[in-house]
């Protein structure tokens, strides 16, 4: 990590022409990703020119609304695409498993005594197989209307990103956590790590593609940003 004033960063260097800086969530780390060929005083002077900016990035993730740390009990409040719903523990012998309850409740069935983890991981679990449902739905609505092609998409989580693009192999990740958002942001983020294929920088180009396809994709993102962040 590198520190410039009270900001601290991580310094990425790539093979690219212009400096880019993420501001990343949950909790607003900063990513620098500079060209080979700058220097260290051609990155400071840069990236005090953002400091301002890069504030306000932060400011609005600390802001934005936390879940309470999960211990997946009976009560808690757990997501799914954007709504909210109750948890309830439902002790059997049988397999684990997610059911939708009554009420906007979600049913959380384990073998007694079932650690906090291992709960954890049958919701993952559903989480994933929503994921999975609806995410080659959309690739079936998108690759087409883009006209590029996908080798292979997964998902997993991620911490920094909402989701990843690999340009050169043409595969597509994206962060377990988007079954918690609503549809319009799972499909902002597979629309946006696609346009990658076509432009592979966040420059002009990148932005007209984005306003040709999905035109309400800042509304999109803001909607993405409002919703809840899982505890840090």
């Amino acid at each position: 990590m590198q520190q410039i004033g009270s900001i601290e960063f991580e310094l990425l260097r790539k093979p690219i022409k212009h400096m880019r800086i993420n501001v990343l969530p949950p909790d607003g780390q900063v990513q620098v990703i500079a060209p080979d060929s700058f220097t260290d005083t051609a990155i400071r002077v840069a990236f005090a020119a953002r400091i301002s900016w890069i504030k306000k990035q932060q400011q609005a993730f600390q802001q934005q609304a936390r879940q309470t740390e999960r211990q997946w009990v009976s009560g808690e409040c757990h997501y799914l695409w954007g709504k909210a719903y109750r948890l309830e523990v439902i002790e059997h012998s049988g397999a684990h498993q997610v059911r939708f309850g009554k009420d906007n409740y979600l049913q959380l069935w384990v073998r007694p005594n079932t650690k906090t983890e291992n709960r954890a991981k049958v919701l993952h679990s559903f989480y994933r197989q929503e994921l999975s449902h609806e995410i080659p739905r959309l690739l079936d609505k998108w690759l087409p209307r883009l006209n590029t092609e996908l080798n292979d998409w997964r998902i997993k989580q991620m911490k920094t990103k909402w989701g990843s693009c690999n340009i050169e192999a043409r595969s597509l990740w994206l962060n377990l956590e988007l079954a918690k958002k609503n549809h319009a942001c799972l499909e902002y983020v597979l629309v946006h790590e696609l346009v990658h294929l076509l432009e592979r920088n966040h420059n002009a180009r990148f932005m007209a593609y984005m306003d040709q396809f999905l035109p309400d994709w800042r509304e999109r993102r803001q909607l993405l940003n409002r919703q809840p962040l899982d505890a840090v």
